[in-house]
């Protein structure tokens, strides 16, 4: 996975910190828009992981923050509902004109309702998934309902949210009554996902309940048992971002990836030295899959790195060669555990007597069975792991034939 950062101006001019999260191999299939919740950023430990978490299906996942939060400019007062809603469409833009118009978005909390309000000005928004959204705009001013009255006779009062203090104005307050949030989900006519948890304090289950009976079909809901609004345990953002990506999978064409032909071989290899570091593109007939270096190494670690590859066919094939072995033999063999390291280790460290010494090539292979098998059947299935044919290959000497291709 990769994170890119940017700087988004909204129509207000302001700059809005936004950053993109790209599935492993930096080429998603669709664009998502993430918005967060009221009062807070993008940095927040939910948006992040279900940003990422949609990264593994595909999804190249926008999450920015909102005027006058996070690192955006602007003042909070500015972020009233309708700015947010600006917001949105500002970065659904932005994302058009520069990499793919956005086919989904998602909202948390506040930034669910906002969500489906861009939806409904945005064709290019193909599905909608609140989590923890209020059913009514004005759900939230509930926050600072004891500064209305001052906010009237002053004109702008400072408040605490959620333990920050933040200045609010008579706009930031009469804008939350503006939208008919409940009209605009009757209207959406969008497949929309709607998670909550039915422990919710903050915005209670029932207004999951009130969106959902205003959403038409296609719409969805997920309870998110146990967990907290501000969805603070791991395992609660990490299980929302794989059920957005597995929901979505039924409104969107699934794409497969571009398959390089083989040219008649089992396996090619292609790097774009343009595009690319090391990130290296594998791939056999049927199977895909990448290559890279640890960012130790100056890579960007979107893969395993050759000698990975390397050890794991070893494992591989020593795996499914024990197995047949073993079952040949009729043996209760019932799991096998081989675990390979590679590296360079001097011929004295090992104790070899060879004409030059010095650094040499060194793999350990270390065996774990389970299984009832008496001590001598172990000893013998050690000595058939070294007998695999890529451990064989490995331990002979390899004759390669190069040429060069037009």
């Amino acid at each position: 996975m990769k994170t890119i950062r940017l700087d988004i101006e909204n129509n207000k001019q302001y700059k809005l910190r936004a950053y993109i999260e790209l599935p492993a191999n930096q080429k998603p299939h669709y664009y998502a828009i993430f918005a967060h919740c009221f009062s807070c950023s993008s940095s927040l430990n939910a948006v992040k992981n279900i940003s990422r978490a949609l990264t593994n299906h595909g999804f190249g996942v926008v999450r920015f923050d909102f005027t006058g939060l996070g690192r955006s400019e602007g003042e909070f007062a500015e972020s009233h509902f309708s700015a947010n809603v600006d917001d949105l469409i500002a970065v659904n833009n932005y994302i058009s004109e520069n990499f793919q118009a956005p086919s989904l978005i998602i909202g948390h909390s506040l930034g669910g309702a906002a969500a489906v309000v861009a939806a409904s000005k945005l064709s290019n928004i193909k599905a909608v998934a609140t989590v923890g959204a209020p059913a009514t705009v004005s759900h939230v001013t509930h926050l600072f309902s004891h500064a209305i009255d001052e906010v009237q006779s002053k004109g702008e009062v400072e408040v605490n949210i959620g333990g920050r203090p933040f200045k609010i104005n008579q706009e930031f307050v009469e804008d939350f009554h503006k939208t008919d949030l409940p009209e605009i989900t009757k209207k959406l006519r969008k497949p929309i996902l709607i998670m909550h948890s039915p422990v919710d304090s903050v915005v209670e289950i029932s207004n999951a309940h009130d969106l959902y009976h205003n959403a038409k079909h296609p719409k969805s809901f997920i309870s998110l048992d146990n967990a907290d609004h501000l969805l603070s345990q791991n395992k609660d953002s990490l299980y929302v971002g794989n059920m957005i990506g597995s929901w979505a999978q039924r409104f969107f064409e699934p794409k497969e990836n571009t398959m390089l032909d083989t040219n008649g071989e089992q396996l090619i290899g292609h790097l774009n030295l343009l595009e690319d570091n090391f990130t290296t593109s594998l791939q056999t007939k049927n199977h895909s899959f990448l290559a890279d270096e640890p960012t130790s190494f100056g890579g960007d670690d979107f893969g395993p790195s050759p000698y990975d590859y390397l050890s794991a066919s070893i494992a591989a094939c020593t795996t499914m060669t024990l197995k047949l072995y073993a079952q040949r033999k009729k043996w209760d063999l019932q799991e096998v555990y081989v675990y390979i390291t590679y590296s360079k280790k001097h011929s004295d460290e090992l104790s070899l007597d060879v004409e030059k010494p010095g650094r040499i090539d060194h793999i350990s292979k270390k065996l774990k069975f389970v299984g009832n098998l008496d001590e001598s059947q172990q000893q013998r299935l050690k000595e058939i792991a070294s007998k695999c044919p890529v451990h064989k290959t490995v331990a002979s000497e390899v004759y390669f034939d190069t040429e060069l291709l037009n």
